[in-house]
């Protein structure tokens, strides 16, 4: 695997719209299936966003709607390898730790991943993620 894609990436693959669909689609379209992988922290993202909104319901048409989302989340799940955060990607998330760059407890752990394990990450949040001088970063949707 060549290739990890943020949460960004994964949803805008999952809402299979736009032009940003479009853009990754066609890049993505040119490698192997088996270079791209998402790691458990997009998994822990989404599917904290969809138990917030299970818990936020008070109808239960919005239940039944939290339960398909979270149907729909699962089968996503399966395309694509997931990558664990193991020893090594704590490690690595201690270093960034210790230089005290300002990114999101989420982004940080994604960027271990991809760091430990020599990856680029592919993502439209160039903001944050450039923080990391040694983190190889893409935008496809453009």
């Amino acid at each position: 695997m060549r290739y990890l894609l943020d949460t960004d990436h994964f949803s805008i693959l999952q809402r299979q719209a736009g032009a940003v669909y479009q853009n990754l689609v066609a890049r993505m379209a040119q490698y192997p299936l088996d270079d791209f992988a998402i790691s458990i922290i997009t998994i822990q993202e989404q599917m904290l966003g969809c138990h917030a909104y299970i818990n936020r319901a008070r109808y239960p048409n919005e239940l039944v709607k939290g339960y398909e989302i979270m149907v729909r989340l699962v089968a996503d799940f399966k395309r694509l390898p997931i990558l664990s955060f193991d020893a090594i990607a704590a490690q690595t998330l201690e270093q960034l730790n210790s230089q005290r760059i300002q990114l999101a407890q989420m982004d940080a752990r994604i960027a271990a991943i991809v760091l430990s394990r020599e990856m680029i990450l592919l993502t439209r949040n160039h903001r944050d993620f450039s923080k990391v001088a040694a983190l190889a970063i893409e935008d496809w949707t453009i």
